[in-house]
């Protein structure tokens, strides 16, 4: 029997079509849900675990995201030619998705769940990202979980002065604003993006356009679940009366000391106090492990830090809401590197350090979805001794990924397009306590100017926090928040910009609420902190000034024709001057010229390649008269130097056997030649 498909269509503004579609497809999962638009469609299916996760006390929910070259019509690189570990875009999607769908479950259910979503077919007009969230929100509100959806995803660009929503990839690279928006009917949750120095208002306008078309996606799963006629499972959370009193009596007996800990030490004694707390149960009757212990109190911990700042007006570590936390920079830290710069703010660090290549070192990617060449790029790692922690390392996380894609997408708009080189930042995290990814962007805007790069403007970045009192629905806007602020606040909104606007955002919000007084408010502050944030920048290094030690880029162009002549037949004259004159070479064909890239690390090594390439290139114009110089004179041989720097023996071109060179030639002395043709070859004839 075939299964019936029960489907859901979207009608948008342009005449696109989106569906939804359920009941045919991976019908053993707890929940799947299929999402087509225009010829790209995504499959989601979600699995719970049938018993609780035990030793945990978060939400154990796995998000993970491939497509399959099959969906664009390629087939794998490499050797095995099956897809491998997930590329970067891939684990960029799976936060967008986890950032999305994570607030919206109870966080006391520790049933695990794992969300898989996979690309299936790839039109170049539709990029899958922008679908991903309402294919999974799809996929779990069919499953019947506890969740407090539905929500929805889209993507929302400007391309010449109009909006587009889920556009293709070469739309998405002449936009000048390019936005991830992820919420509810109700509200905005998540939002990701980057700019070329838009304002605040812009930035709000867009956020309305996106969130008119998640309802109408929101509406659309509505209507599906009400076909389906789902009702919500009685699914067990982590909820028992144990639990509750326990929390009472913990809460009773520690508050004032948690209190009194976080108003004025904070976190030196902490620990001796959650020992204290577990060991005061050990006698009691009640029945519950460490885990559950540990869970009681960061929930008590989270209320009273929330209290704290609600009460007193001021932050966990004294400063005002609006103070950012003291700051000290430096470049040229490194002085061997091509650029460096390190930034502190507070208990966070970033060292960053900048690399200039050539053409040769551009960051290649070839995946389903994008053919690219990146000759600006960023690497974020977050070694464990930031946060004084001892973890083994095993290869790049998710988060090193994300962080490092957003400071890129930061700064990638302010570095000149007409740049030799290829630049990569790379920023290593040494102290981290809030807004590291932030740090970055001000450590790397210090670092490339540093190394030279004639940036547009300085471009820094901040991490805003917020607090609701869900009593007096009152909105406390933090400014550069500690890490515990991340942890107990209700939103993380770090944005960057340069004096002119907002060059990029990312901004996760923790409950079904938000409004846009509440987001252009928060965008208001971030920007005044932003511009006090350039000011230090350009206080500590006022102008990009190029290094000694920095590399050298030299471009020439020679005749299509004399491309094979250069190379040599297997490469092996192009690798000959490589090796003889330490640099890189690259030809490039374009329409009728070939373009020579030469990098070298000195002046000397250019000249060098330079006048071996000419050496090899120069072929005289005939008839045409050339000055040349005599390098010497033996035997009847007449060894002259050509204008390309080329030597060549006059001998074999004309006979002197009878001439006393000698008596009107010196060494040293310049005569003129006149090129001829000889029997098809190029000879040349003296004129004295």
């Amino acid at each position: 029997m075939i299964p019936e498909l029960i489907k859901e269509n979207i009608f948008l503004e342009d005449g696109q079509i989106i569906s939804i579609e359920t009941g045919k497809l991976a019908c053993q999962a707890n929940g799947t849900a299929v999402v087509r638009m225009g010829k790209t469609s995504l499959i989601a299916t979600i699995v719970i675990s049938k018993k609780e996760k035990e030793g945990i006390n978060f939400l154990p929910l796995i998000i993970d995201y491939k497509e399959n070259y099959s969906a664009g019509g390629k087939i794998p690189g490499g050797f095995l030619k099956r897809e491998r570990r997930p590329s970067d875009e891939e684990v960029l999607t799976m936060r967008l998705i986890d950032r999305l769908l994570r607030p919206l479950f109870p966080q006391n259910f520790l049933k695990e769940i794992q969300i898989i979503i996979s690309l299936l077919s790839y039109d170049i007009n539709v990029l899958p990202d922008g679908l991903v969230g309402l294919v999974a929100s799809a996929a779990v509100s069919i499953s019947g979980i506890p969740f407090k959806g539905p929500v929805s995803a889209v993507r929302i660009i400007r391309f010449k002065n109009s909006f587009l929503i889920n556009p293709g990839i070469k739309s998405v690279n002449k936009s000048d604003i390019n936005l991830i928006i992820g919420g509810t009917k109700n509200s905005i949750l998540m939002i990701e993006g980057e700019m070329k120095e838009i304002s605040e208002n812009e930035i709000i306008y867009f956020i309305k356009i996106a969130h008119f078309f998640i309802k109408l996606q929101i509406t659309a799963q509505i209507n599906l679940i009400k076909n389906l006629k789902i009702k919500s499972k009685n699914l067990p959370v982590f909820n028992n009366l144990n639990f509750i009193y326990l929390k009472k009596k913990i809460y009773f007996i520690f508050y004032e000391k948690i209190y009194c800990f976080y108003k004025q030490i904070r976190f030196q004694q902490m620990e001796i106090l959650l020992l204290k707390i577990n060991n005061y149960f050990l006698d009691d009757n009640i029945i519950l492990n460490e885990d559950e212990q540990n869970y009681i109190f960061e929930i008590l911990k989270k209320e009273i830090l929330r209290e704290i700042i609600l009460k007193e007006n001021h932050r966990l570590d004294g400063r005002s809401l609006d103070d950012l936390r003291k700051i000290w920079s430096k470049t040229n830290f490194l002085p061997s590197v091509h650029g460096s710069a390190i930034f502190s703010r507070g208990e966070t660090q970033a060292l960053s350090t900048v690399t200039l290549g050539s053409s040769l070192d551009v960051n290649k990617i070839d995946n389903v979805i994008l053919q690219d060449k990146q000759k600006f790029y960023l690497h974020y790692n977050f070694p464990p001794f930031s946060t004084g922690e001892i973890k083994l390392l095993k290869g790049i996380s998710r988060r090193e990924i994300g962080h490092g894609n957003l400071a890129q997408r930061a700064l990638k708009n302010i570095i000149p397009f007409k740049t030799p080189y290829t630049i990569r930042v790379v920023s290593d995290i040494l102290e981290s306590n809030g807004s590291s990814s932030m740090a970055t962007v001000c450590a790397s805007t210090l670092a490339l100017m540093d190394a030279g790069i004639p940036i547009k403007r300085p471009v820094s970045g901040i991490s805003m926090g917020l607090i609701i009192n869900f009593l007096t629905d009152e909105a406390i806007i933090l400014s550069d928040i500690l890490g515990d602020e991340d942890n107990i606040g209700d939103m993380d909104f770090k944005m960057t910009g340069t004096k002119f606007g907002i060059t990029a955002c990312q901004m996760d919000i923790n409950f079904p609420g938000s409004n846009y007084e509440m987001l252009l408010n928060s965008i208001l502050k971030a920007k005044n902190c932003l511009l006090f944030l350039i000011k230090k920048i350009l206080n500590t290094i006022k102008y990009p000034s190029l290094k000694e030690n920095s590399p050298k880029i030299f471009y020439f162009e020679i005749k299509k024709k004399l491309i094979g002549t250069v190379i040599g037949s297997g490469g092996k004259i192009i690798q000959e001057i490589k090796t003889s004159t330490n640099t890189n070479l690259k030809i490039e064909e374009k329409e009728n010229l070939g373009i020579i890239e030469i990098y070298g690390k000195t002046d000397k090594q250019i000249k060098n390649a330079i006048f071996k390439i000419k050496n090899l290139i120069f072929f005289p114009k005939k008839e045409k008269l050339y000055k040349v110089k005599i390098k010497s004179i033996k035997n009847y041989e007449l060894i002259i130097i050509l204008p390309s720097g080329q030597t060549m023996d006059l001998k074999k071109y004309e006979n002197f056997k009878n001439l006393n060179l000698y008596s009107f030639i010196r060494k040293g002395d310049w005569i003129k030649i006149k090129s001829v043709n000889k029997n098809g070859k190029i000879n040349f004839k003296r004129i004295i």
